[in-house]
This record gives C-alpha cells, sequence and structure tokens, in this order.
C-alpha cells in the first residue's frame, strides 16, 4: 500500500485518475440505468437490449476514430465536441418519450459520440511517471475502473430505486458533463502531444497483444455487465439488495486490484485472472440468495481489477507512443460493446429463461475471456523485469554534409 500512496503523491497522478473516473464514471451507469428505465416503460427486456446494442454499435465506430483524431486535432477540442454532442443524446433519451426505434437512433448517436478519455490518460500515464512507476499505476487505474464498471451500477440502481429511472440517467449526464470539464482542464493533458499515426486506421490490431486486449475486454466487462442485470432480475426492482450484492463485488474487484497489483506478468497471467472470474461466476450460479451472490461474486471480483491491468501493460508495452491512444481506442470500444452487449443479451435471457439464465451469461463470457488468452498464450508479451513503456517513436534525422 505504501507504493500506491507514493505513486498518489507524484504530480499530476491523483488528479488525472480523479479526473478520468469521473469523466467516464457515466458509462458504468449507464447500461443498467436505461435497461431499468426502457423495461420500465415498455415492459421488455428485449426492448431495451435493443437500445443498448444500438448504443453499442455507435461505440464500437467511436473507440478508434475520436481517438486517432486525437492525434490530428489535439485531446481537448475532439474531448469537448464529443462530451457535448453525448450528454444532449443521454438527456434525450432521459426527458423526451420516444418509440423503441428513435431511442435506438438516438443511443447510436450517444454510443459514436463517446468521448475518447480512456484513450487520452493512457497516453498520459507514460510521460507523468517512469517506467517502474508504470505496472503499479495500471494497477491502481485498473482497481480505479471497478468503481466505474461495478460500483456505478450500483448508485444506477439505488438512484433508480429511491427517485426514479430519469433521474439515474441525468445524474449520469451530470458526471459525463462535470468530470469532461474537469480532465480537460487538467494542465497534463495540455502539455502532452500524440504525435501523428502515419499508419493506417486499424494496422494496429495487426499486433497481437492489441488484439488478444480488446477481445479479452470485451468479455470481461460483458461478463460483469451480464452479472450486473442478473442481480437486478434476481432482486426486483423494488428492492435494494441488488445494490448491496453489487457493492460487494466491487470491493473484491479493488481487494484484488491493490494486493496483485505488483504480481509479475507472465505469459499466463490474464488466463489465470480470468478463471478468477469464471469460477466466482459458476458458483454465482449455483444458488441465487444474497449471502450466496454476495459471497461468490467477491470472489469472482479479485481477478477483474487485475485483469484489466494486465490488458493495459501489455498494450503500453507493444505499441509506440504515436499508436497508443488508437490502440487503448480499440480496447475500449471492446469494453464499452461488451459492456452494452453484456446486458442486451442477458436481457433477453431474462425475458426468456428467468434470472438465473443471466449469470449463466455472464459465466460463459468469462470462461471465453480465460480460454483466449490460454490457447494465445504465445502471443501474450512476457513482461517480467521488462519496462512496459511504449515504444518510442523514431523518425530520420537530415544530416547537412558540409
Amino acid at each position: 500500500m505504501k507504493s500506491y500512496w507514493t505513486l498518489l503523491r507524484t504530480p499530476g497522478v491523483s488528479r488525472l485518475i480523479g479526473a478520468q473516473l469521473t469523466a467516464r464514471f457515466p458509462f458504468g451507469m449507464l447500461s443498467l440505468a436505461f435497461l431499468i428505465h426502457i423495461e420500465h416503460i415498455f415492459d421488455s427486456y428485449g426492448a431495451a437490449g435493443l437500445v443498448l446494442g444500438a448504443m453499442s454499435i455507435g461505440q464500437a465506430i467511436a473507440g478508434p476514430l475520436t481517438s486517432r483524431l486525437m492525434g490530428q486535432l489535439g485531446m481537448r477540442p475532439v474531448i469537448i465536441a464529443t462530451m457535448f454532442i453525448c450528454a444532449v443524446s443521454i438527456v434525450v433519451m432521459a426527458l423526451v418519450p420516444l418509440s423503441v426505434l428513435s431511442l435506438m437512433l438516438i443511443g447510436f448517436v450517444a454510443g459514436l459520440s463517446t468521448p475518447p478519455i480512456q484513450p487520452a490518460v493512457r497516453t498520459i500515464y507514460p510521460k507523468i511517471v517512469n517506467s517502474r512507476q508504470l505496472t503499479p499505476l495500471f494497477s491502481l487505474d485498473a482497481s480505479a475502473q471497478e468503481i466505474i464498471w461495478v460500483l456505478g451500477p450500483v448508485i444506477a440502481t439505488f438512484v433508480a430505486l429511491q427517485v426514479s429511472t430519469t433521474a439515474g440517467i441525468l445524474l449520469a449526464a451530470f458526471f459525463l458533463v462535470a468530470g469532461g470539464i474537469w480532465f480537460v482542464s487538467l494542465p497534463e493533458v495540455g502539455r502532452v502531444r500524440i504525435p501523428r499515426s502515419r499508419r493506417k486506421l486499424g494496422v494496429v490490431l495487426k499486433k497481437p497483444a492489441v488484439l488478444l486486449s480488446t477481445i479479452v475486454g470485451f468479455t470481461l466487462v460483458a461478463a460483469c455487465a451480464a452479472v450486473e442485470a442478473g442481480v437486478v432480475a434476481v432482486f426486483g426492482h423494488g428492492s435494494a439488495d441488488a445494490g448491496w450484492v453489487l457493492g460487494i463485488f466491487a470491493i473484491g474487484s479493488l481487494i484484488g486490484g491493490l494486493a496483485l497489483g505488483h504480481s509479475p506478468i507472465g505469459p499466463w497471467a490474464l488466463a489465470a485472472r480470468m478463471l478468477i472470474v469464471t469460477i466466482g461466476l459458476a458458483l454465482a450460479s449455483l444458488w441465487l440468495t444474497f449471502w450466496w451472490l454476495s459471497l461468490a461474486l467477491l470472489v469472482a471480483g479479485v481477478g477483474i481489477a487485475p485483469a484489466f491491468a494486465v490488458l493495459f501493460g501489455i498494450v503500453s508495452a507493444s505499441v509506440k507512443f504515436s499508436d497508443t491512444a488508437e490502440a487503448y481506442g480499440w480496447v475500449g470500444t471492446g469494453q464499452l460493446i461488451g459492456a452494452a452487449m453484456g446486458s442486451a443479451i442477458a436481457g433477453f435471457s431474462i425475458d426468456h429463461s428467468g434470472p438465473v439464465s443471466a449469470i449463466y451469461v455472464a459465466a460463459g463470457f468469462a470462461a471465453l475471456g480465460c480460454i483466449i488468452p490460454a490457447l494465445g498464450r504465445r502471443w501474450h508479451p512476457d513482461l517480467r523485469g521488462r519496462d512496459i513503456s511504449p515504444i518510442p517513436d523514431t523518425e530520420p534525422i537530415q544530416v547537412q554534409v558540409s
């Protein structure tokens, strides 16, 4: 723990983590908030799944595109423009009575304008800490990120139950704008300039580590989103138990991130961490009681933040600095699609087969996320004892001969 406190005292680190957490927090709330909101309006989890699916398509397109634009236009202009469009779209979906088709169209716009906060902050980190601090920083960031993906739905659930589903969505829009303004105002955002990439869009996915991180990130977040939908369905909209269970899920992830943050990242690291998640979710499907779900999801949570830390680390060590933003854009796209698709598939499963089917869906996603890195371990970088900073960009130097 001492090393984390030392890291947080490094100039710029704590405010970057705080600002990016606030700006990205809505995307941990919105999948479940819209799931509850739209199901309440149309009495169908399937309708909610369609809207979330449309949003995920927009996010899939936006991730690498907006990340790459930051190298051309700068971080601040791109983040401010996307933040404004996304916030307006979310507010319209919350306040204006619309058909499912209209909600799908506006949801697509909201997804397309998702601010590229994650690629921006992951690009900045190597410029404000030394190489020895980068692995613990990624672990700390991954632990904090679980506040977004796991604790965010807890807040969305509580607000939806205690106030209204509309209030939950509007609260997410507030976090988006407030956090976005805080983030773009930081001096580190202005000082770090992303070099213009010379490669075509998508070429970075030819890096095995980037593709592996994108796919496994998708399965991991999809598992989290599916289990969140399942827990809400188990306890119903009239009970706060769902919020408590998901809060324990978040605590497990925070514990895992802080405890395993300094563990060596070898070829089996990602598969091992995903195995923890898979075991916990499989256990959760056995009995749908409050205490059993709490215990099983506590176990599952222990593997989540450490898995994210590995994802970030292997990407950082495998690409040039000019490609980091796009690479993290693809990884973020995988995670955002996972959040929406996990909720959507779980929603349809709940409609047809009951709440336990969503837990099965979650365990299935997690198992897939364990099998893929196990089979592809030869493409998983061995970072034990290595510097995980991005590869420096090199340019030819003109020499004048007299």
